[in-house]
């Protein structure tokens, strides 16, 4: 059975199916859009791990993950976060490219796909 999460008219938050999870985009909250690259990623990892809570999984069982920079010369700072975030032994398949994003004060967002952790729902349905 298909779960889809948050589904608006055109997305869903999450759509989990067999397993895996597949999210939309996480960029960083509102309170840290105006920040710098290190800001930005760490507000972003936050709300990714509280999806990924709410939805029966967590950084441990990402599946692959891809994350966009606005600008190339972001990347050191931004793989210091992530690297910091990544429980050891668990990384996932990784892309990372520039690209435009949705808005001008966003300089980082990330997509993932996740396992459920053993015994998971796919948490609850909206």
């Amino acid at each position: 059975m298909i779960q889809r999460h948050d589904t608006q008219s055109r997305m869903s938050r999450a759509v989990v199916y067999n397993g895996v999870a597949y999210l939309c985009g996480q960029v960083a909250g509102p309170e840290a859009r105006r920040g710098d690259i290190t800001a930005q990623t760490e507000s972003m990892l936050a709300r990714l791990d509280a999806l990924l809570a709410e939805i029966g999984s967590d950084r441990e069982h990402l599946l692959s993950a891809t994350i966009y920079l606005k600008e190339g010369d972001d990347f050191a700072a931004m793989n210091a976060v992530w690297d910091a975030w990544v429980p050891e032994g668990h990384a996932p398949a990784r892309t990372c490219i520039t690209a435009p994003m949705p808005a001008d004060e966003l300089r980082v967002e990330i997509t993932v796909t996740a396992a459920l952790k053993a015994g998971g729902t796919g948490g609850r349905l909206y």
